[in-house]
């Protein structure tokens, strides 16, 4: 099950309030500014700023890519 389009829609970085990429092929939220990930367990956001993972800008290319 993927995210709902009205919850992404309305999702936004917990930190910088600008919105995210969201990759339903690795779970994942991206926050390509700040060069972030949220993880997404069980079809829910984990919108934390402590569980975010930091990536680096290769990452974020590819994640975006995929997104």
């Amino acid at each position: 099950m993927a995210l709902d389009p009205q919850l992404l829609e309305i999702l936004v970085c917990p930190e910088d309030k600008g919105p995210l990429v969201y990759v339903a092929a690795e779970q994942v939220l991206v926050n390509p500014r700040l060069r972030r990930t949220y993880a997404v367990r069980d079809d829910i956001p984990v919108m934390l700023i402590d569980e975010a993972s930091a990536i680096d800008e290769a990452e974020v290319d590819r994640l975006v890519s995929l997104a």
